[in-house]
């Protein structure tokens, strides 16, 4: 079992900058794939990004390439989504996932989620 508590999330103006954690607890951090989704109201999850078990593979969807980074700090068993020039339509619940080895850019894959933590972007 491995248990996910996201935090970082709140207002920023457009064009600013958030970074959100995601605390994982339970067992074998080093071993879990973690991704990054959000859920907009009336929409469906999105992947936003992900970094293998070693660090070493990381994907991003186009939508937030070059703007979010995602790194994870084993010593400290959390992983981060950097995110910068934020537009309103980043607006969402915000969620990180774990699933073992390797990254996945479905939902479905992943095992694990955290509760969520709401970002909001005003124009």
């Amino acid at each position: 079992q491995v248990q996910l508590v996201e935090s970082g999330g709140g207002l920023v103006q457009a064009g600013g900058s958030l970074s959100l954690s995601c605390a994982a607890s339970g067992r074998s951090f080093s071993s879990y794939a973690m991704g990054w989704f959000r859920q907009a109201p009336g929409k469906e999850r999105e992947f936003l990004a992900a970094i293998s078990w070693s660090g070493g593979s990381r994907d991003y969807a186009d939508s937030v390439k070059g703007r979010f980074t995602i790194s994870r700090a084993y010593a400290k068993n959390t992983v981060y989504l950097q995110m910068n020039n934020l537009k309103p339509e980043d607006t969402a619940v915000y969620y990180c996932a774990a699933r073992l080895y390797a990254t996945a850019v479905v939902a479905t894959a992943y095992n694990y989620w955290g509760q969520g933590t709401q970002v909001t972007v005003s124009s």
